[in-house]
């Protein structure tokens, strides 16, 4: 009986195809967030954004951010970013909700901000700038979807003066239902080039 020429041996083509995939294709290593020289903010190098490494109210020491983290509502905290621009001269805003979702390490144990380049960071809701937030898991025919008033009909908009989107820190969830007179932190971003 003659001898195949190849004999199939799955294990053999699986660690082919990693050899051929990192040889082809190198992996980028490189961290997308890191520190910057003084240690102030913390460097986005996909998004190309600067966010400041410590909640507003607390500042870098070259350690840690020391201070206690103020708590703003919706309106104060948008006022707060426009009173550092001025002061700073650098353009500051509140980030959008889905830039504060990008923090949030879901895989880590626990899950959270890292807490090297974010350090004392409130594990909290933070507030974001965001007027609305695209899910595409509204069901307009679920009867307590039309109670809260996420159908996008006249209530939605009502509600919409009363309501700003936060982030939840630890998991990276994102509501819109948060009253804008609630007091939370806030980390402020920036461009970066």
């Amino acid at each position: 009986m003659k001898q195949p020429l190849f004999v199939f041996r799955p294990w053999i083509t699986g660690l082919m195809a990693a050899l051929v995939a990192t040889a082809a294709w190198p992996q980028d290593t490189a961290p997308r967030f890191v520190p910057s020289e003084d240690g102030t903010l913390v460097i986005d190098k996909r998004s190309k954004v600067a966010w400041a490494r410590c909640v507003e109210g607390t500042q870098w020491n070259g350690k840690t951010c020391a201070g206690l983290p103020l708590l703003f509502d919706r309106t104060e905290a948008l006022e707060a970013a426009k009173a550092r621009s001025k002061a700073e001269g650098v353009a500051w805003r509140v980030p959008r909700a889905n830039e504060l979702r990008h923090l949030v390490n879901k895989r880590a144990v626990p899950p959270g901000v890292d807490l090297a380049l974010f350090p004392a960071a409130p594990g909290t809701w933070h507030w974001s700038s965001s007027t609305r937030v695209r899910s595409g898991t509204v069901n307009t025919y679920n009867y307590g979807n039309a109670m809260q008033g996420s159908t996008g009909g006249p209530s939605s908009q009502l509600g919409s003066f009363k309501l700003g989107w936060a982030v939840d820190m630890t998991t990276g969830e994102a509501s819109g239902d948060v009253a804008k007179t609630s007091r939370l932190p806030v980390r402020l971003i920036r461009s970066y080039e």
